[in-house]
């Protein structure tokens, strides 16, 4: 990418780290940088626009340039553009949010804690877990259980649960008291002869025999996606759920829900608990909460988890624990505003109508030699690349196809050789088509390459 002495490119490389990036490559080949957003497309400094498969990072939801999420903004900053929820102090938008929230709660809950990413989220839930362990006279409960491939962000904790070795080397983790039990992908996981069936059964097994081995009485929580996202859109197969959800009530280990990709209509409904049928005693949301037009998250609790949580509170006389931006007053009326729009528009109509389509231009990828598995729900999904057949290592020939997608306007994003589809769910029937015509030509371009 040439960049230009002064440009903005060039100030970029020259100033800013970025995530998720090799550092040296990013000093020779510079930055993309998106100037303007309208809809299911962007644009960047030089004027060529591109479809956003990704809706960002799995999050605009309302997609770019919403004028009713601009202007709600514009009018909490005028009211009051900050003030915290320290102590005992509060304010309006961010008790109408979490009454929101706990209406719309697919399951019982009892409160909202509000944090600032989904990442600070899941690791405010674990700190919350840890306590109420140390409330109910179980100091020893304190180990948690993740797995492999799964996400759930990048602090010193939640990078902890997050499966995946990129977030764990060269930063000292996991840390000691998390687990991973087995991924439910079927195809990379399954051993010979089983079928789907046996495999989800399996799964159920295999975090029962962990749990066992570490003996029941030092397990906390269990933390699981619905829908796995950043491990490469993994769907569980049929009877997953249905088989791990009684192991944990076996052993009176608390279920976390990580709804921060899956929820807010992602999946075809409102949650991905609706979706699978789940009962969680925790559910963290963050992304499509907000479009994210600003950063906010958040934690409900049921109140099984917050009655112990709230008599240690009461014995120690603080819960010690909190972030300047908790429930931020123009984030949360952002919130708000957005969760109208996807109720008033019928988004999660909207997705269940247009789904098929997705799903059926996805599963045409296969058709390409490249291909050897898609997957997917709803609006999102993935194409697996067969790096193997071409003597790639993992993620060359998935990065050298995503480069193809942004050449010709499809912003993707590859986990490794898995190509990922997540736009916008305003996104309509035509578009899906275009955006998967892209798709198709690319990867039909780099197959005839090789």
């Amino acid at each position: 990418m040439a960049q230009l002495p002064n440009s903005l490119e060039a100030r970029d490389t020259a100033f800013q780290l970025h995530s998720y990036a090799d550092a040296r490559v990013q000093e020779e080949t510079g930055a993309l940088v998106i100037d303007k957003g309208e809809g299911i497309y962007v644009e960047d400094v030089n004027g060529k626009r591109y479809i956003e498969g990704m809706a960002g990072l799995w999050s605009v939801a309302v997609g770019f340039g919403e004028k009713r999420l601009v202007d709600a903004a514009t009018r909490q900053l005028q009211k009051l553009p900050y003030y915290h929820t320290f102590t005992y102090k509060s304010h309006g938008p961010s008790i109408e949010l979490a009454e929101k929230l706990i209406e719309m709660a697919p399951v019982p809950m009892s409160k909202v804690y509000f944090t600032n990413s989904g990442s600070e989220a899941n690791d405010t839930a674990i700190k919350l877990i840890w306590y109420r362990s140390n409330a109910l006279g179980q100091p020893e409960r304190k180990k948690i259980i993740s797995r492999v491939r799964g996400y759930h962000g990048v602090t010193l904790a939640s990078a902890s649960l997050t499966g995946l070795p990129n977030n764990h080397r060269s930063f000292d983790l996991p840390l000691p008291q998390i687990l991973h039990t087995t991924c439910p992908h079927y195809r990379t996981m399954k051993k010979d002869g089983e079928n789907e069936a046996d495999f989800a059964r399996r799964c159920a097994q295999d975090l029962e025999d962990m749990i066992l081995a570490e003996g029941p009485e030092t397990i906390a929580a269990f933390f699981a996606e619905p829908v796995m996202g950043a491990g490469g859109v993994v769907v569980p197969p049929d009877g997953y759920w249905e088989a791990v959800q009684p192991v944990l009530k076996k052993y009176g280990i608390l279920f976390v829900a990580d709804e921060v990709i899956c929820g807010f209509g992602r999946t075809g409904n409102m949650f991905g608990t609706e979706t699978y049928d789940l009962q969680p005693d925790i559910m963290t949301l963050s992304k499509a909460l907000s479009s994210s037009y600003q950063p906010i998250s958040a934690l409900l609790i049921n109140d099984d988890v917050y009655q112990p949580i709230a008599d240690e509170s009461h014995r120690i006389g603080v819960l010690g624990h909190g972030y300047t931006g908790s429930g931020h007053p123009v984030a949360s009326a952002v919130a708000l505003e957005n969760l109208k729009i996807i109720e008033e528009r019928d988004l999660i109509g909207h997705v269940k109508e247009i789904a098929p389509t997705f799903q059926r231009r996805l599963a045409g990828l296969a058709d390409n030699p490249l291909v050897i598995e898609t997957r997917g729900i709803g609006l999102i999904g993935a194409a697996e690349l067969a790096h193997e057949a071409f003597t790639e290592k993992p993620g060359a020939l998935g990065g050298k196809t995503n480069a193809i997608f942004l050449e010709n306007g499809l912003i993707s994003r590859n986990m490794l050789d898995a190509l990922a589809f997540c736009p916008p769910l305003i996104i309509s029937e035509g578009q899906i088509n275009d955006m998967f015509d892209i798709a198709e030509a690319s990867l039909k371009a780099v197959a005839d390459s090789l």
